[in-house]
């Protein structure tokens, strides 16, 4: 049986376009994902990447909630590190009051940056070790328990806003069992420790309030066309983009031709770099949705959060719009 689908916006800047383009796509990708039945759409918190516009998280989940009626909407992740519980809890107890019964806030524990930006947010190094306790003072807060006496998220309190523990590697896996919440593994760029962590949740899995069943979301891309070799091109286009991306950091980095991003994939570095998009389905959505039907009983997940990747808006829409009508079409 097909999983169950949702989307993962990176809410990408495409070569040429501003902030303000990207925001109106992620409105259109989500009213998009409305229409053909995806779960929940998320976006992820990134800070100082000239490619991505998703910074300011909860405002702009606001925005895209404001444009839509019925999916859900969230975080994947907030970077709890790297903000007061309390803050937190505000924010998405004000987007659940705005609109009940849609708001997801899945946690993650990196930076969701580089050393600069991590300073530049006042982080202190050592603040990703208090992410267990941080967890538990904002689901307090969520719940009106608060954890520290006479304080009170407003509005928050009593929302109740569902959690979910994101993570890449055992940590997550771990806390996410032994809290009873749902885990999410960001295997759409970091492939490796995907099953190892997914069988480890499963097994330490322990039953809480939120949660009585153990609930995996895996993460993966696709890039859907028409054309089958309009997506293998795509895909190698997207991919020489994240290797560019990656080894160009700061405005002083010298710019990399399509022949040398070319030649440096076939170096150690870049196979490594290459391997993040190790969990890729390219086609017609058809191809995509085989791909996907394999992943999700690799990744032993009962959800499956989608990437869709373009080089173009349009190219993300269109990818999203043929694997929901493949996926239909295997149903039928």
């Amino acid at each position: 049986m097909s999983p169950t689908l949702s989307i993962l916006d990176l809410a990408p800047i495409s070569p040429g376009h501003d902030a303000r383009e990207s925001f109106a796509a992620s409105v259109e990708l989500a009213r998009a994902a409305e229409r053909h039945g995806y779960k929940r759409v998320w976006y992820a918190e990134h800070h100082n990447m000239e490619s991505i516009a998703s910074s300011a998280t909860s405002v702009l989940i606001a925005h895209i909630a404001a444009h839509t009626e019925t999916i859900r909407l969230g975080a994947g992740g907030i970077m709890l590190p790297n903000h007061a519980p309390l803050t937190i809890a505000e924010q998405f107890g004000t987007l659940e009051t705005l609109h009940p019964g849609r708001i997801d806030l899945g946690l993650g524990r990196a930076p969701g940056s580089d050393q600069a930006t991590m300073r530049a947010l006042r982080r202190d190094h050592s603040s990703a070790d208090s992410f267990p306790q941080d967890v538990l003072e904002l689901q307090g807060y969520l719940r009106d328990e608060s954890r520290i006496p006479g304080i009170k998220a407003i509005p928050g309190a009593g929302t109740d806003v569902p959690l979910y523990i994101l993570g890449s590697s055992l940590f997550g896996a771990q806390l996410a069992a032994a809290l009873g919440l749902p885990y999410a593994f960001a295997s759409h760029f970091s492939p490796d420790a995907l099953q190892q962590a997914v069988t480890l949740y499963r097994r330490d899995f322990k039953p809480s309030r939120q949660l009585s069943e153990p609930y995996v979301i895996a993460g993966a891309n696709a890039v859907a066309a028409d054309d089958p070799d309009a997506a293998a091109r795509d895909f190698e286009a997207l991919r020489r983009i994240r290797v560019r991306m990656l080894i160009s950091r700061g405005p002083s980095s010298p710019h990399y031709s399509d022949e040398e991003i070319d030649a440096f994939l076939t170096t150690r570095e870049g196979r490594g770099i290459a391997n993040m998009m190790k969990y890729t389905g390219v086609g017609t959505g058809a191809d995509v949705r085989e791909f996907l039907d394999d992943f999700a009983e690799l990744a032993q997940a009962d959800e499956v959060i989608v990437a869709h990747q373009s080089v173009t808006a349009e190219g993300r829409l269109r990818s999203l719009e043929l694997t929901a009508e493949a996926m239909k079409t295997a149903k039928v």
